[in-house]
C-alpha cells in the first residue's frame, strides 16, 4: 500500500487519520508518519486490509440476516 492509497482509503471511508488509527490499533502519529514518509509498513497495511475485510463481512452478514427474516416470514405464511 502506498501513501497515496492510504490517503485515498481514508477519503473514501470518510475517516480522519486519527479515526483510522483508533480502528486499526495504531496511534494517529503512526498514520501521519506513514503518509508523510511514503512508508506504510506491512503490519499497518495488513491491519487496514483486515479492517476492510471485517466491514465487508459485516455487510454480508447484515444481508444474510435480512434474507433469513424474509424466509422466516415467508415460511410462516
Amino acid at each position: 500500500m502506498t501513501a497515496d492509497e492510504l490517503k485515498a482509503f481514508c477519503k473514501e471511508m470518510k475517516l480522519t487519520y486519527k479515526e483510522l488509527a483508533e480502528l486499526i490499533g495504531y496511534g494517529e502519529g503512526a498514520i501521519k508518519t506513514a503518509v508523510s514518509t511514503s512508508n506504510v509498513s506491512r503490519p499497518m497495511e495488513r491491519a487496514i486490509n483486515l479492517y476492510t475485510e471485517t466491514l465487508e463481512l459485516k455487510a454480508e452478514l447484515k444481508e444474510a440476516n435480512k434474507a433469513k427474516e424474509i424466509l422466516k416470514t415467508w415460511i410462516k405464511s
